[in-house]
């Protein structure tokens, strides 16, 4: 069996869903009323600059930070971990929940 992948179309829509995570991220935040530097302190991250990345869609959350990032934020963990798995892994997500992402 032999899969064929356009890497451009593929990297363009991670990248868009990365932009998109990093969005929802930010509002998320600002909903808490929490800058970069004080969601950082509560992850235990040493740089702010972690959430910036994350935020701008240049850097993504890893799956073992979701749990404390739900925390810092205030949110339940499951729920977190479910959208950030619509953002990260569309496919999977659509194979978990049988529906298409919302995003």
């Amino acid at each position: 069996m032999q899969f064929q992948t356009n890497a451009k179309t593929t990297d363009d829509k991670r990248q868009e869903l990365r932009l998109q995570a990093g969005a929802w991220l930010k509002a998320a935040r600002e909903e808490v009323g929490l800058s970069q530097r004080e969601l950082a302190g509560k992850m235990g991250a040493l740089y702010y600059t972690f959430i910036s990345q994350i935020e701008s869609g240049k850097g993504r959350l890893p799956a073992d930070r979701y749990a404390v990032y739900a925390e810092a934020l205030g949110v339940d963990s499951r729920e977190f971990a479910i959208k950030m798995l619509e953002f990260y892994e569309p496919t999977t997500y659509q194979l978990i929940f049988n529906q298409k992402s919302a995003i």
